[in-house]
């Protein structure tokens, strides 16, 4: 198991509430093919979209999995208890329902969407049908400042501990880590998200509309909860493309029809000299995880 920080960090309670979907007074999204047409997108209950499940197949555009939850006093003017939400959440913390009639049910932290600001959380079906918007989802948020004090050069961001020694790491020689990843993805193809300031919340996005691009590196069954490895990137401080640096996130919402849009990834790991070393998996996803976490 490797050596982290982990009784060096706080854990403390953050609290989101199930969000509702949104619609706009233009409902058209048009596609970079000028297709246009009108598709669900983020925000509420998605009762049959869950993590494990291909992230390209339904009809709709930017769909998050599962739960959605803001703190709604951003909507009141106070922005802070929903960035706290965002920034301290990690994929793998504990999420209770402290309200409604799914009431002490737990499930777990997929994943964070930038621009909307989410954080997405997962519950067994039989809870999705207790839940209600509006209901309150209390998270045990640890994780912020996790790091491998064996391996400087590795980032380590919005991961739960326990997920951490769920990961099958295997240590190589030269301070490299080798990660189970299911795809590489190009830096080129990068899209919405690319140049943000931070990755402690929020994603960047795969785009797929390059069909060659798609085929060459097996995108085209990307599915929600997979770990990933983009090549000549970089989000240390920051998302930029940087050659030999690789980045491992998480694939946290769907596709999108939207131009410079796709699955968005949020940050798990970084390394600039290229320390993380990707090896594929086809199981390499957080369903698999999720049932080794205590």
């Amino acid at each position: 198991m490797l050596r982290t920080n982990s009784d060096k960090l706080v854990c403390q309670s953050v609290i989101g509430e199930i969000t509702s979907p949104q619609g706009g007074i233009n409902p058209y999204r048009i596609n970079p093919d000028g297709h246009s047409d009108v598709y669900p997108g983020v925000g509420g209950i998605t009762y049959n979209l869950r993590i494990g499940d291909l992230a390209g197949e339904k009809f709709g555009d930017h769909v998050e999995p599962a739960v959605s939850i803001s703190n709604f006093m951003q909507i009141q003017g106070q922005p802070g208890p929903n960035r706290a939400l965002n920034q301290f959440s990690c994929a793998g913390n504990l999420a209770r329902v402290v309200s409604g009639d799914a009431k002490g049910k737990t499930g777990r932290v997929t994943g964070k969407h930038g621009g909307i600001e989410h954080v997405l959380v997962d519950f067994e079906p039989r809870v999705l049908e207790k839940l209600t918007i509006g209901d309150k989802i209390q998270i045990k948020a640890c994780g912020c400042g996790l790091n491998l004090p064996d391996y400087p050069g590795i980032k380590v961001m919005n991961l739960d501990p326990g997920l951490v020694a769920a990961l099958p790491l295997k240590e190589l020689k030269g301070d490299r880590l080798q990660v189970p990843v299911t795809h590489q993805v190009p830096a080129r193809i990068m899209g919405s998200g690319i140049g943000a300031a931070h990755s402690h919340s929020g994603d960047y996005d795969i785009q797929l509309f390059d069909a060659p691009t798609v085929e060459e590196y097996g995108l085209h069954d990307l599915r929600l909860g997979d770990f990933v490895a983009i090549m000549d990137a970089d989000a240390t401080y920051g998302r930029i493309y940087r050659t030999g640096a690789v980045v491992i996130g998480i694939v946290v919402h769907a596709s999108c029809v939207l131009a410079g849009h796709g699955p968005g990834v949020m940050v798990a790991m970084s390394s600039r000299d290229g320390r993380l070393v990707p090896k594929i998996d086809a199981k390499a996803n957080l369903t698999t995880y999720f049932k080794k976490m205590k």
